[in-house]
């Protein structure tokens, strides 16, 4: 029995804004739907198989209340400058620039979307 993760669903609080947003940083809004309480969309990367599902609930008004629970997003990107660049354009915060880790063959960064998720842009680096 094969089992995998297909897509993860966080709350946002203006789904235009955000399926901007995620399009800035090079995925693709594949489908938008309207049920009973929320609007969604996916937005993904079709190659490489990787999808995230915003949600705009049409009963919640105000911030979204992160808890403690979800930390941070990852997203991959072959050129994390430009991704970078293109995420402070389209209203990201900055949490750290890029910078390269001894530890491990990557260089990271971090931002903040509009709705204050902390996501960790990385680019692996050939060793």
């Amino acid at each position: 029995m094969a089992t995998w993760l297909g897509q993860y669903c966080i709350n946002v609080t203006d789904l235009d804004r955000s399926v901007a947003f995620y399009e800035a940083l090079g995925l693709e809004c594949t489908s938008r739907t309207e049920i009973p309480d929320a609007f969604e969309a996916i937005v993904e990367n079709r190659d490489k198989g990787s999808k995230l599902q915003l949600a705009q609930q049409k009963h919640r008004e105000g911030a979204i209340d992160m808890g403690s629970a979800f930390w941070k997003l990852y997203v991959n990107t072959e050129d994390i400058d430009a991704t970078y660049r293109r995420s402070l354009e389209a209203g990201a915060t900055s949490i750290s620039e890029p910078q390269d880790l001894d530890r491990w063959p990557v260089t990271i960064a971090f931002v903040g979307d509009p709705d204050g998720y902390q996501i960790e842009l990385v680019q692996r680096r050939h060793a």
